[in-house]
């Protein structure tokens, strides 16, 4: 379930809908927004499978005017350190001007029949600020087959550090669509705040 808007009660009525522990997601947030006008917000509730148990997790994403901010809630079975059930939440404030990429990645069915404005079956939204990075090695090789110098390593860095996906199989069509309308007001904000270096 995935809900989008613009104000403060609406972020709260989006919590409360998604049925995930409300009061304890909706005072963390509000306490990382503070008093700041909200531009946009996206709330994400998932279950998982875990062996024999279910696990919900909730991601509220929220935009003001120079911040992204992004809030974790997680259910925890009792374990050795806790004798009861609990919940851990946290939240991640982060300026406009840090966020390095914006990546969403449509899936499409049919695309040799794609028509513009066809929702997407998927979308993937990754948000890249530079707190998490992913490195990917492997051996580096020439083009001699029979060469058995040791090339060194080759490989890549990519940011990684939020990556939310949304289908409409598993969300239904409106939570695809609005996690594109988030997507696009990040993109549009971080656009902005590099422009006027904010």
């Amino acid at each position: 379930m995935a809900k989008t808007g613009t104000t403060t009660q609406g972020l709260r009525t989006a919590i409360e809908r998604s049925g995930y522990y409300p009061a304890l997601v909706a005072e963390a947030v509000e306490a990382a927004v503070g008093g700041e006008r909200i531009s946009s917000y996206l709330v994400h509730q998932e279950t998982t499978f875990d062996a024999n148990e279910v696990r919900r997790h909730v991601t509220v994403l929220v935009l003001t005017a120079h911040r992204f901010i992004v809030s974790h809630t997680d259910e925890q079975a009792a374990d050795s350190s806790s004798p009861t059930p609990y919940a851990t939440t946290s939240t991640e404030s982060v300026k406009l001007d840090r966020i390095s990429s914006v990546v969403v990645s449509r899936v499409v069915a049919n695309p040799e029949s794609y028509k513009p404005g066809t929702l997407p079956r998927e979308v993937v939204l990754t948000i890249g600020w530079g707190a998490v990075s992913r490195i990917d090695l492997e051996p580096a090789a020439c083009g001699d087959p029979n060469c058995e110098a040791d090339h060194g390593y080759t490989g890549n860095t990519t940011a990684d550090d939020l990556s939310l996906r949304v289908s409409e199989a598993g969300d239904g069509p409106d939570t695809v669509r609005q996690a594109l309308a988030f997507a696009q007001s990040l993109s549009e904000a971080t656009a902005a705040a590099a422009a006027t270096g904010r």
